[in-house]
């Protein structure tokens, strides 16, 4: 007898000749139109149900992240279009790739940073402003003593405060999902001038990883939500670029006006 191959066990998709499953349900009859779409990615990350609170803060995160303008990760698939126009999977995936630390990658900076400082803290969190605040305080006062950045503080652009931040701690306030990362956020955009002598604004990112954190979603995958919500971004660069193209523009100008120096010298070759 030909022994059979070890299954395979997963609780998300699997076929048959006449149905589809995904997550223990038919796909055709209790998901297509009965399920939002980011309500399913919630259930397929967790596989928990969320509830109608924490598919709108979730969805809030995604719109929060889906699009900034002419940032690199826009221009490098609206590059890579125009290079090779018969490759959309490779637009997106080139801006995509570009999601790291200085882009989308504060998301999950921010909400793993949070999380370590509460599971650091001893004894119960705190119940009160000022605790959050004691807390807060010794949080970037630590950092700023080892020489390190506290991730989610700080905007090139929104220097007076990014209109993100306020809006999506507004509306986990409304639906009951303000938890711990969201409150040791915000003590440290109150606290953090008594520290390091100037005021910086929390930004979008960096509060949408505190919400992500809040939703008890997976901490390594926070990226991947980050990079969810660009990815609908970057397709609304690539019809616009359809439209009204403007990588070859872009090309041009650094093309066109390029500078011919000298080779740096190698560090070996110095006297």
């Amino acid at each position: 007898m030909t022994d059979l191959p070890a299954p395979y066990p997963t609780a998300l998709g699997a076929s048959s000749s006449t149905a589809i499953t995904l997550l223990g349900k038919d796909l055709a009859r209790d998901v297509m139109g009965e399920v939002g779409f980011g309500e399913l990615a919630y259930w397929l990350a967790t596989q928990r149900r969320p509830t109608p609170g924490q598919v709108r803060v979730f969805e809030a995160v995604l719109a929060a992240l889906a699009d900034h303008g002419f940032t690199p990760t826009a221009i490098v698939t609206r590059l890579t279009y125009l290079s090779a126009p018969d490759s959309v999977q490779g637009a997106l995936a080139a801006g995509l790739l570009g999601g790291g630390s200085r882009f989308l990658g504060v998301t999950e900076d921010t909400g793993a940073f949070l999380h370590e400082v509460l599971e650091r803290h001893p004894g119960p969190l705190p119940c009160e402003e000022a605790g959050w605040d004691e807390l807060a305080l010794e949080t970037v006062s630590a950092q700023r003593a080892s020489g390190r950045f506290v991730p989610g503080l700080g905007h090139h652009v929104h220097k007076e405060g990014d209109p993100r931040t306020s809006r999506l701690m507004e509306i986990a306030v409304e639906e009951q999902q303000f938890g711990p990362h969201l409150s040791l956020f915000a003590a440290i955009g109150r606290t953090h001038p008594q520290v390091l002598g100037k005021t910086l604004p929390l930004n979008g990112a960096g509060v949408c990883g505190a919400a992500l954190a809040d939703l008890d979603l997976p901490l390594p995958l926070l990226r991947g939500f980050a990079l969810l919500a660009r990815t609908a971004g970057l397709i609304g660069q690539l019809a616009e670029e359809m439209r009204h193209p403007v990588a070859n523009d872009i090309f041009l100008s650094v093309d066109l006006n390029n500078r011919p120096v000298a080779p740096d010298p190698h560090p070996g070759n110095r006297p």
